[in-house]
C-alpha cells in the first residue's frame, strides 16, 4: 500500500478507530472517503480536512450497497484503498431462549457487509494500480470474548475469508488484515472510559506508523493485541480464554459493561 496519495474507502469513519485513522490517512496525503449511517457524525469527523468526503451508506441493505459502490467509483474513479471499518458489538446471554435481532444485525454488519462491498468493488479495484483492501477483525478474532459470542465469531470469519481473499487476490490487490485490541471508543457501553483499554490516539498512531512501512505488513498488530493473537501459537489458549472471561466478568460486576 502506498504510504501517500491513495483515494480510500473507509466504513465506520464517522466515529471510533475509522475516524481517528481517516485523520491519519488525510494528513499524510491520502484523500478519504468517510462512509457509515449517521450523517451528522461523518460531517464532525471530516470537519476541516479538504481532502475527506463523506457518503452515507448502511452495510446492512445489498442493494444499497450495490447502488452506492457504483456511485462511488463514479464519483472517485481513482479509488484504490478499500478499508471494511464497519462494525458493531452486542453482548448476549446464550444460557436460555432469546431474541436473536443483536445477532442477525451483527453478521449483516460485522461479516456480510465487508463481503458485500467487497464484492461491489473488487472488480473496480484489481483493475487498479496499488490497489489494496483492507479488513478490520480484532483480537477477539483469536480468542473469543465469551459474552460477545456472534462479535467474536463474525471477526474470526472475516480473518478466514481475509486469508482466502489475499490468496486468491494475489497479484492483483493487496489485502492487508487489522487487528485491534481493545480500544477506548463507543464499540460498547462504557468502553471510552475503560482503564485497561488501549487509549484510541495512541492505537491510531501505533497503526499508522505499520501502515508506513514498506512493505506494508500483511497484519497490522500493535502489541497490546499479542497476548490475543499469538495465545493458540504458544499453546496457552485454554489460560487466555480464562483470563479474558475472568477480567471481563470482573468488569462487569464493576458496573465497566
Amino acid at each position: 500500500m502506498k504510504t501517500s496519495g491513495n483515494t480510500i474507502l473507509m466504513t465506520g469513519g464517522g466515529s471510533g478507530i475509522g475516524e481517528a485513522l481517516a485523520h491519519r490517512f488525510h494528513d499524510r496525503g491520502d484523500t478519504v472517503i468517510i462512509a457509515g449511517r449517521r450523517r451528522e457524525a461523518l460531517e464532525q469527523a471530516a470537519a476541516g480536512r479538504e481532502r475527506i468526503h463523506t457518503v452515507t451508506l448502511d452495510v446492512e441493505d445489498p442493494a444499497a450497497v450495490d447502488a452506492f459502490a457504483r456511485q462511488i467509483v463514479a464519483d472517485f474513479p481513482a479509488l484504490n484503498v478499500l478499508f471494511n471499518n464497519a462494525g458493531i458489538m452486542k453482548f448476549e446471554d446464550l444460557t436460555g431462549r432469546r431474541d436473536l435481532a443483536d445477532a442477525e444485525a451483527t453478521v449483516a454488519i460485522n461479516l456480510l457487509g465487508p463481503i458485500r462491498l467487497t464484492n461491489a468493488l473488487v472488480d473496480h479495484l484489481s483493475a487498479q494500480a496499488d490497489a489494496a483492501i483492507v479488513t478490520v477483525t480484532s483480537g477477539l478474532a483469536f480468542v473469543p470474548l465469551v459474552a460477545a459470542p456472534t462479535y467474536s465469531a463474525t471477526k474470526a470469519a472475516i480473518h478466514s475469508y481475509t486469508v482466502s481473499l489475499r490468496t486468491q487476490l494475489a497479484g492483483k490487490v493487496e489485502v492487508i488484515e487489522l487487528a485491534p485490541p481493545g480500544v477506548q471508543t463507543d464499540l460498547t457501553p462504557g468502553q471510552a472510559n475503560r482503564p485497561s483499554y488501549m487509549p484510541l490516539e495512541a492505537f491510531a498512531d501505533a497503526v499508522a506508523a505499520q501502515f508506513a512501512q514498506q512493505p506494508t505488513p500483511r497484519e497490522i498488530l500493535v502489541d497490546e493485541v499479542q497476548f490475543l493473537r499469538q495465545a493458540e501459537r504458544e499453546g496457552r489458549f485454554d489460560e487466555t480464554l480464562k483470563t479474558l472471561t475472568e477480567r471481563a466478568a470482573q468488569q462487569r460486576a464493576a458496573g465497566g459493561s
